[in-house]
């Protein structure tokens, strides 16, 4: 891979082009830093259909698998993400959290959460109607993040 910085001193904005010969993983991963150091709010690049989409991570509601495909929600949109679950709590700020084997939160989103002792727990969350539920062995740990959270306001 070569690099290669122009100085063109009548730019407006600074501009970051690649070329590639083909999109692949590095191509995108480096699209997504790239795209994460210049502007102040984060994004996920996200597809829905045949489109990619660079959704805000502070939009995002929850992650969630089911079989190989790993699903990204805001309030109103799901899309798909190439990431696995694994991969995204490593990328992820600290306001996510594993809330189950098959599910990532945003715990900045959470308006409620619904205790069950005999089963799992329902999340809601702001100006939403989606739901999702917390197993009994991420409740504890998720009432001390919120805990911690609520401190520190």
């Amino acid at each position: 891979m070569k690099v290669r910085i122009e100085i063109h001193e009548d730019l407006t904005e600074d501009e970051v082009v690649i070329r590639c010969a083909r999109i692949n993983e590095s191509v995108l991963k480096l699209q997504n830093i790239v795209s994460d150091i210049g502007s102040n709010t984060k994004s996920l690049v996200l597809t829905r259909g045949e489109t990619d989409y660079f959704v805000p991570q502070e939009q995002i509601l929850f992650f969630e698998t089911e079989g190989k495909t790993v699903s990204a929600h805001t309030a109103d949109k799901m899309y798909e993400t190439q990431y696995r679950l694994y991969e995204l709590e490593e990328m992820l700020p600290g306001s996510f959290m594993r809330i189950s084997k098959s599910t990532i939160v945003n715990l900045n989103r959470i308006y409620s959460i619904t205790r069950n002792l005999t089963a799992s727990s329902v999340i809601e969350f702001s100006d939403s109607i989606k739901k999702v539920y917390v197993s009994r062995n991420y409740y504890k740990a998720l009432i001390e993040r919120m805990g911690e959270k609520r401190r520190n306001i």
